[in-house]
């Protein structure tokens, strides 16, 4: 069976997240350490004991990453994997980089944090909004979005699957698109509960001091492809990796495309190392050929490897 790992972001992050892995994979907690010695704080002890502290910027994407990378070393430690290809959905773009060998783990978990700050302090809190738009095509919701642009930047930002994209932008403009998109036909627009408007222009400058960060970075080509989420595609050499993960911060995550790109590589089976399904449950959606399992626990590796093994 031809198959692609896949590694969830930021949103995904749960109190207790990989405890009952911890307790059979010990190199989940050695990946931890890792990541904790990189931080200069415990990250395994914030990720299990304080929700509030899990779920600021700056501390769940590093927690993602450790935590996506410690399930696929779990997953790889009794048996040699082969994926066709390999992808991760906005910060799990880099867990993906350290997986496949381009990006070193404590560089990943450094740049990540850095990444957060920046987001985190390039738009004043309660000024941006993102919200999920279902039920519409891609073009009606651009269109939309096109048309409140003189309300303050409005944008989508995330295509998730068919009939769920993600807009993000000024507050007041994202409400007021919210209401616009119902009157479209949208069956629902929910506002999310992140304070950051990710993958919009309002990141611009945040990208522009990042890309320094990026830059004092070593990477490699890595043993695996990874798909990129601005343009579905792999990198042609370091420089593009770089140039890509730049542009991501304030560019839109092309995550139906990304997945219908696997699925034109032969992929059948798409396997989601880290917290959370929400990865797994989209692909259904997108593609009906294939199938998705979400490696949450230590029955959730087992099964897997029954499956392509």
């Amino acid at each position: 069976m031809k198959y692609a790992i896949v590694f969830p972001g930021q949103g995904s992050q749960s109190l207790g997240m990989l405890s009952d892995l911890s307790d059979n994979f010990p190199i989940v907690k050695d990946t931890f350490t890792e990541a904790s010695d990189a931080l200069g704080f415990d990250l395994w002890a914030l990720t299990q004991t304080d929700q509030e502290a899990l779920n600021q910027t700056q501390n769940t994407q590093p927690a993602m990453l450790a935590a996506g990378y410690a399930t696929y070393l779990a997953l790889t430690s009794t048996t040699d994997l082969s994926p066709i290809c390999m992808a991760g959905h906005s910060l799990g773009e880099y867990t993906a980089l350290v997986a496949s060998g381009s990006l070193n783990f404590s560089d990943g978990i450094k740049l990540v944090q850095t990444r957060a700050e920046l987001m985190q302090s390039a738009v004043p809190a309660g000024v941006g909004a993102m919200a999920a738009i279902l039920g519409l095509e891609d073009e009606v919701v651009v269109k939309v979005c096109a048309e409140h642009k003189g309300e303050g930047i409005v944008q989508a930002v995330n295509f998730n699957s068919n009939g769920q994209v993600v807009i993000a932008g000024n507050k007041e403009a994202v409400d007021a698109t919210c209401e616009a998109m119902k009157a479209a036909g949208a069956k629902r627009a929910v506002i999310l509960p992140v304070s950051v408007p990710s993958h919009c222009s309002l990141m611009d400058d945040a990208a522009t001091i990042f890309a320094n960060a990026v830059e004092a970075v070593n990477f490699s080509m890595g043993d695996v492809d990874v798909l990129h989420n601005v343009d579905a595609a792999k990198a042609i050499d370091t420089n593009d990796i770089k140039a890509k993960l730049v542009a991501q911060l304030h560019k839109p995550v092309l995550w139906t495309g990304t997945v219908k790109a696997m699925h034109g590589m032969g992929v059948e089976k798409l396997i989601e190392a880290g917290p959370g399904k929400v990865l797994t449950g989209l692909t259904k959606r997108i593609e009906k050929s294939l199938s998705a399992n979400a490696v949450l626990d230590s029955a959730g590796i087992v099964a897997t490897l029954e499956e392509i093994t």
